[in-house]
């Protein structure tokens, strides 16, 4: 096993696989820990590319870190940029069914400490890798996911921004927004029945109160989890893939990050 890094207590990574993904992008399977938890993250880069570049972290949906995170941690990586998808529930837990998942979910949905400081393991991952250019990281989640990058610029944390894809707005103290550091960009689905108009206002007015830089697309005839293909086409269901919504929104994602990564930008 090779040592990619040492971090304090909580957090010691040890690299147990690598494979090659596509022609220069290189993945590696990353283990950390979490106090005692051991989570395994997945890391992706262009190894075409010479020096640091922005680094991304990726938070999976409800069901973990599965193919789909995956995927699209390799696509930002053949953009130029060090994705590192974050391990939220530990090592081997990755539900397989609904009921599954939404218990997994709540676990970090009821406390929003353990979501906060899980993720901030795994930013410090990121940051302290050799490619990554500290002064340029963003996170982005999908679904679940979008809840904790969300939860992670209301923690303060010192990135340039966060992307909600499909994610939850809520937050049990409102207040925290004025933590807030870095840009926020929320991706919504205009139908999704899971995150009511009535969360959609409370969201912009924290964000208003708060002062923060945030911008919101909404995606008409659209539901929850419009970005993945495994989600169906029945809309009827109040979740489904809009391939149109996901074009639109990998493009929203791509002109924000062309704003906070202005300098030496990647592909």
């Amino acid at each position: 096993m090779k040592v990619l890094s040492s971090l304090a207590i909580a957090s010691i990574v040890t690299i147990v696989g690598s494979t090659a993904a596509f022609a220069k992008v290189q993945t590696q399977v990353v283990e950390y820990k979490h106090g005692n938890t051991v989570l395994q993250g997945y890391l992706a880069y262009d190894d075409a590319i010479k020096g640091q570049r922005p680094g991304v972290m990726v938070v999976h949906e409800w069901t973990g870190l599965g193919s789909y995170v995956k995927k699209r941690s390799e696509q930002l990586a053949s953009l130029g940029y060090v994705a590192f998808a974050v391990d939220m529930y530990g090592k081997g837990i990755r539900p397989t069914n609904p009921k599954d998942a939404a218990a997994q979910a709540s676990i970090y949905k009821s406390d929003r400490k353990l979501m906060r400081d899980r993720a901030a393991v795994g930013l410090k991952i990121l940051q302290d890798n050799k490619l990554t250019d500290k002064n340029r990281i963003a996170a982005i989640g999908y679904c679940f996911g979008g809840t904790t990058v969300l939860e992670v610029a209301r923690s303060g944390a010192n990135i340039a921004g966060v992307v909600s894809f499909h994610g939850n707005l809520d937050t049990p103290n409102l207040k925290d927004a004025t933590n807030i550091k870095s840009k926020v960009l929320v991706l919504h689905g205009a139908d999704d029945p899971l995150v009511p108009k009535a969360q959609v206002d409370t969201f912009e007015n924290e964000m208003r109160q708060a002062k923060v830089d945030w911008q919101m697309v909404e995606y008409g005839g659209t539901v929850h989890s419009f970005t993945n293909p495994e989600a169906g086409k029945d809309v009827s269901k109040g979740a489904a893939y809009n391939a149109t919504a996901d074009r639109r929104s990998f493009a929203d994602m791509r002109q924000f990050f062309s704003e906070l990564f202005a300098v030496n930008k990647p592909k």
